[in-house]
């Protein structure tokens, strides 16, 4: 198709704000899907993201629409995730498009993620059109919401598109301003082909399946091509676009968007952000994408030791569906051999630990989230380890370094006392704060990154009723008194359940961790203790009671030395027994670290 009349276009949101129920409308109005096929969250085709009501992945499909002014036009749509865990999935959509469509919740407002998203999509110089969506809900705020957009934004309130996602009002009017205020692509069809790589999957017939954006030039059925940053010279099998389901097309032209199944089984070939050119052809690589920077750590470990190198595939497919997903090989003293996983935020390693157990049937212990630590040694060299196991012995320290981010809350007003004591009861410090209008107020904080993967949203989301909403991003590192706290069961280490905290933490934490652990470890034959030290200096201890036996249940009177004698063999039995027992423990003792918020 002519450029002239290709749009490529993509929508953000914050969360729950009805991005994949307005392109469900987009779909059904287009008429690419029909009444038949139709069904809530169409482009969301995990059995996940229908359950959490969240979109994941970020997913394309190709619509033609025939506009107002008799003209057939091809539109390119990608609907990304709305949650900060995935802005990695947003900026590789935005990447990939000429506009986006902001949506707008008319009963919520502006919240935390529609601000973090649009400064992407304007940093990459896209066309914005607002969308105040949810407009036929009693509680809807349409004019209040635009005039906080044009206030906010700078987009003037009257170029606000009123819409109900679930009814279909004002679709026809949101497609005809697509036409009208998005531009087209401004790509060189006469030139030699270079295309983006902006997303990938795995299939088990088809190989890699690179999604495609045509910058500059044309790619034909059989035309055999070279992926640059691999060097690897393929002719795909197949060549198709999205609507939405993959159906095979002879060509892509200069501006579209679509796919190629490449039929690489080697995962580490195709790399998300790299470019496309025809084979035997020399052309400059495309900007691609910067490097993703994972913010929380955690160690998997397959249950069962045989699962590692399932464990280990599985994680090379998955890395190819979310190329936020970093990891490499490590091993545990009580967990044996696993893997070091880096995830955007703590949501993001609740995806993919879900992902891995149901896609690939693996059943996985996770260790507790950590966070990166730059640690000063004191003859002068830096190590960086996000590991707590792996922090060398107090002696050999001479400063810690922690990550702090830049922390947006938005809330309703009568909520900033609550938001104020549970940010600052975890080292927050406090910059501004600023009235968006009456009621709706912006604060910003300095906090921990350590501190704010322990529970805070779930806290911030429980003392605003829900109203809050966050956004962050990274400061810099700074230097904080930090100890390890190492956790004992039955007198031996346990590296997996090592935290690194604050000093003045230290002894409460701790203490939270050891009554923790005594309800969720089951008891044993013999008496277990339970001990959280920082070095030698236990600051904790518990025992888990052992199951005692009554051995003396078949004597009927007779003399008491008979009594002690069967007591002090059982009594040996226990000692020998705790000497060389083993202490299973559940998945719940580590995630016990995950709930070490603030319960005082």
């Amino acid at each position: 198709m002519n450029q002239s009349h290709i749009r490529n276009f993509c929508i953000i949101a914050h969360i729950d704000h009805g991005k994949s129920t307005l392109a469900d409308r987009l779909l059904q109005v287009t008429g690419t899907i029909s009444e038949r096929d139709m069904q809530a969250q169409v482009l969301d085709s995990m059995d996940l993201e229908r359950e959490k009501g969240v979109t994941i992945k970020a997913s394309s499909v190709r619509m033609n629409y025939t506009a107002h002014d008799g003209q057939l036009y091809e539109f390119n749509l990608i609907d990304t995730p709305g949650h900060v865990d995935f802005t990695y999935e947003v900026s590789r959509a935005i990447a990939a498009c000429e506009g986006a469509i902001l949506v707008v919740d008319a009963t919520q407002g502006i919240e935390a993620q529609t601000l973090a998203n649009l400064y992407l999509a304007l940093e990459f110089n896209l066309e914005i059109i607002a969308v105040v969506n949810k407009v036929d809900l009693a509680s809807a705020r349409p004019e209040e919401v635009a005039q906080e957009i044009e206030d906010l934004i700078g987009l003037d309130a009257a170029d606000v598109i009123p819409v109900s996602a679930k009814s279909g009002l004002g679709v026809d009017q949101l497609l005809e301003a697509v036409v009208t205020r998005i531009s087209p692509p401004k790509g060189n069809p006469d030139t030699s082909l270079r295309a983006l790589i902006f997303d990938s999957h795995y299939d088990a017939y088809k190989g890699v399946i690179a999604y495609l954006r045509i910058v500059d030039g044309r790619l034909g059925k059989g035309d055999a091509v070279r992926l640059l940053a691999s060097d690897k010279t393929i002719e795909p099998l197949e060549l198709g676009v999205f609507r939405p389901g993959m159906t095979v097309i002879a060509s892509l032209e200069t501006g579209e968007v679509g796919y190629i199944a490449t039929g690489l089984k080697t995962i580490q070939d195709v790399h998300v952000g790299d470019t496309v050119a025809l084979a035997n052809t020399e052309v400059e690589l495309l900007a691609g994408y910067k490097p993703v920077k994972p913010m929380v750590y955690a160690g998997f470990y397959p249950t069962e030791a045989e699962d590692y190198k399932l464990l280990k595939d599985a994680l090379e497919k998955l890395q190819l569906n979310d190329a936020s997903l970093i990891y490499e090989p490590e091993t545990s003293q009580a967990l044996g051999f696993g893997f070091r996983l880096g995830f955007l935020g703590l949501f993001h390693m609740e995806i993919i630990q879900e992902r891995l157990e149901r896609e690939y049937d693996l059943d996985l212990l996770a260790t507790a989230p950590s966070v990166e630590y730059q640690i000063m040694k004191t003859n002068g060299e830096m190590i960086i380890i996000d590991n707590p196991a792996a922090m060398p012995d107090v002696a050999f320290i001479d400063t810690i370094a922690e990550p702090w981010m830049k922390l947006s809350l938005y809330t309703p007003s009568d909520y900033i006392g609550p938001i104020m004591e549970i940010t600052t009861k975890r080292r927050g410090e406090f910059i501004k704060m600023e009235y968006l209008d009456e009621k709706r107020v912006l604060i910003e904080f300095f906090i921990p990154l350590s501190e704010m993967i322990i529970d805070y949203y779930d806290s911030l989301k429980s003392v605003s009723k829900g109203y809050a909403s966050m956004d962050y991003h990274f400061d810099g590192y700074r230097v904080s008194d930090l100890v390890k706290v190492e956790v004992l069961v039955n007198h031996e280490p346990l590296d997996a359940l090592s935290i690194i905290v604050h000093r003045e933490q230290a002894f409460p934490r701790g203490q939270r961790l050891v009554t923790k652990l005594k309800e969720v470890i089951p008891r044993q034959q013999f008496e277990v203790p339970i001990q959280a030290a920082i070095g030698n200096k236990v600051i904790s201890r518990a025992n888990i009671k052992a199951y005692r036996k009554d051995v003396t249940e078949k004597l009927y009177g007779g003399d008491i030395t008979r009594k002690k004698k069967l007591l002090t063999k059982q009594a040996k039995g226990k000692k020998r027994m705790k000497k060389f027992g083993k202490v299973e423990l559940p998945q719940e003792a580590f995630m016990s670290v995950l709930r070490l918020g603030d319960e005082d």
